[in-house]
């Protein structure tokens, strides 16, 4: 868990240090900081999603994901929970402080580095991938701190999420190895994350607000499918000639 409390604490640090100098930030300067920040978040969606070696895959991964998580009213919920987390600890907050929320949770926890940094720390007792994310999220938290000022403080709520879901990830470390150790569904399940990022992106730079976190179960739906493919080339693949 030293990988874990570690890109804890940055996010944290980060958010902190992001929301005290964006106090002494003027307002128009703060609007510039997002739309830079919904043009980073797009540019990191497209790099993941560009590695797709299979498109269909991801676009059935999210079409029956944004489905199950419709019907499972998940983006309702967490709108509940950033409402809460709003009034708890921003005293009120606005708009912007559910897309950082939404935006940043995803952007931590989505991607390969997230889960191959818990695999090295649990089964290795080694950080070095979670170091490197550490510092990159803690960089991206100060500057999405900055841009939105008091309600900088989302960036403490969404350390809390790292903590939990890493965390998660890295006790079920044995289980999820198969996982880790699949290329074709690290990337495909990348390709799905990315292209949740773009959407986020869109929302920040106000040219079209998706309730992305409904697409959330896509992100376990994408290795199911992959699983099945390989399930079935496996079966189709003519036998190995025998060995003389």
């Amino acid at each position: 868990m030293r990988g874990t409390l570690l890109n804890t604490a940055t996010v944290a640090g980060g958010g902190v240090l992001g929301m005290t100098v964006g106090l002494y930030i003027p307002t128009e300067y703060k609007t510039i900081a997002i739309t830079a920040l919904g043009l980073v978040t797009v540019g990191i969606g497209l790099k993941q999603f560009l590695e797709t070696k299979n498109i269909i895959v991801v676009a059935i991964s999210l079409v029956i994901g944004g489905c199950l998580g419709l019907l499972l009213g998940i983006h309702h919920g967490i709108e509940l929970f950033s409402d809460w987390a709003k009034t708890n600890f921003a005293g009120g907050g606005t708009q912007h402080f559910q897309e950082a929320l939404i935006t940043t949770s995803v952007l931590f926890c989505v991607g390969p580095m997230t889960l191959l940094g818990c695999m090295q720390d649990a089964l290795e007792k080694k950080i070095d991938l979670l170091a490197i994310k550490s510092t990159l999220d803690g960089i991206v938290a100060f500057f999405f701190a900055v841009s939105l000022g008091k309600d900088g403080i989302a960036m403490v709520v969404v350390a809390g999420i790292v903590l939990i879901f890493q965390g998660i990830l890295t006790l079920l470390a044995r289980q999820l190895k198969p996982l880790a150790e699949n290329a074709e569904m690290l990337i495909e399940t990348s390709a799905t994350g990315g292209l949740m990022l773009v959407a986020i992106g869109f929302g920040l730079l106000d040219m079209k607000r998706v309730e992305t976190a409904s697409y959330l179960p896509a992100l376990a739906i994408t290795p199911l499918i992959i699983w099945q493919i390989q399930k079935r080339r496996k079966r189709t693949a003519p036998p190995e000639p025998d060995s003389v």
